[in-house]
């Protein structure tokens, strides 16, 4: 499905004319992420053997999906930093503090959607602006479209999953260690993760 726009260079007149795939078109509204059955995730490399991987529990969202006019869909995501969770409860806790993302002071983590494109098939590329802390940079993230249905409670939902990689010291979390054996304690890169399942809105 061509749901947020194409990847090639046809002229605005050839696109005019083509076919609006039905299936596509139904898409068409506004979704609200369901954070019950979403998770925005990491992994980094810890102590350079091993990774560590850690989501954020609390996070909301809104798309816009625009069938007859994909290119016109948008993504918006907020969240909370303080709802971090690799499992281990002082890790997470430094990760809260002022070495990491000092939730206290910045509370959230924010993506909003600036451009769409098709890269074949159902995967899809999704740029925008990443806010960390007081920090705003472009973040590209590439898509795959699972698919819609409709749920044994009548809700109309599409899925998305999807990865980009970022190094974390563009957004200012630059702490560290050193190892008596070389490198450090945390890596620079960082792969976040998505896995977003939206229900449509009802009109």
């Amino acid at each position: 499905m061509g749901l947020f726009g194409r990847k090639n260079t046809e002229s605005a007149t050839a696109v005019a004319t083509l076919p609006v795939d039905p299936a596509l078109a139904a898409l068409t509204g506004d979704y609200t992420i369901d954070p019950a059955h979403s998770s925005i995730g990491f992994t980094v490399r810890h102590a350079m053997v091993t990774n560590v991987r850690g989501t954020f529990a609390e996070h909301e969202g809104t798309l816009k999906l625009d069938g007859t006019d994909p290119g016109a869909s948008t993504a918006s995501i907020d969240v909370r930093i303080a709802s971090v969770d690799t499992g281990i409860a002082d890790r997470d806790n430094h990760l809260r503090g002022d070495d990491f993302f000092d939730a206290e002071q910045f509370p959230l983590m924010s993506f909003r959607s600036t451009r769409a494109e098709q890269l074949g098939g159902d995967t899809y590329r999704i740029t925008g602006d990443l806010t960390i802390k007081d920090v705003t940079r472009p973040l590209s993230i590439d898509l795959e479209l699972n698919g819609s249905a409709t749920d044994v409670y009548g809700n109309e939902r599409v899925g998305f999953e999807g990865s980009a990689e970022i190094l974390r010291s563009d957004w200012g979390l630059t702490w560290n260690a050193a190892l008596e054996t070389g490198g450090v304690m945390v890596s620079d890169k960082v792969k976040l993760t998505f896995d977003i399942s939206a229900i449509k809105n009802a009109a």
